[in-house]
């Protein structure tokens, strides 16, 4: 028979386990911390800690998306570009990464967001307004590809970038748009001159 204190025990051992359940998503991997030291990977599904000791960190392993956020960068012909991009990444799953992830970097996100900012304003500073709107194919891989090696020890990939706009100056925007207009304007009367 089991006294008041083995009842006690009893319901006590209970709050202790259902207070150290925790349930990692599919879509998500977690460092486990003991006393603030690394003890292991928290794989999906189901994993207790010990309540108080030990803590749960979650890392999403989903593709993520982060806007580089529009700059001013100033072209190889002295034009202001306003320039976006969208940088797409996951954090690898495999517990070397997620440990890299965590651990080697702080606020990946936006350390990766610095860090395209950073790499835009190099590639578009050599180029003309002109060719790097006519080039995003070659800045998108040019951008992937630096991006890919300077984030290669923080346990992600990064799986794509893409540049949203490339916008010259106001005033730059209004002339080019007159030019074509006129040019538009000059072939119209081109053509009507012929038919007559």
């Amino acid at each position: 028979m089991i006294g008041p204190l083995g009842t006690l025990l009893a319901v006590l051992a209970l709050i202790i386990f259902f207070f150290g359940i925790r349930i990692v998503r599919p879509t998500h991997r977690g460092t486990v911390e003991r006393l603030g030291k690394y003890k292991r990977l928290a794989e999906p599904g189901f994993n207790w800690i010990i309540p108080v000791i030990d803590h749960i960190y979650l890392i999403n392993v989903t593709e993520q998306m982060v806007d580089a956020q529009p700059q001013e960068i100033i072209t190889n012909d002295n034009l202001n570009a306003r320039v976006d991009a969208q940088i797409y990444f996951r954090v690898k799953s495999d517990e070397e990464s997620i440990k890299n992830a965590q651990y080697n970097v702080q606020n990946y996100q936006v350390q990766i967001v610095n860090l395209a900012r950073t790499t835009l304003r190099n590639i578009i500073g050599t180029l003309t307004l002109k060719s790097a709107n006519s080039e995003r194919n070659k800045i998108n891989t040019e951008l992937l590809t630096i991006l890919g090696k300077e984030t290669k020890d923080w346990g992600m990939d990064i799986v794509r970038a893409e540049l949203k706009e490339i916008d010259p100056p106001k005033d730059v925007q209004e002339t080019m748009n007159k030019v074509v207009k006129a040019e538009n304007e000059k072939v119209a009367a081109l053509d009507f001159a012929n038919a007559v």
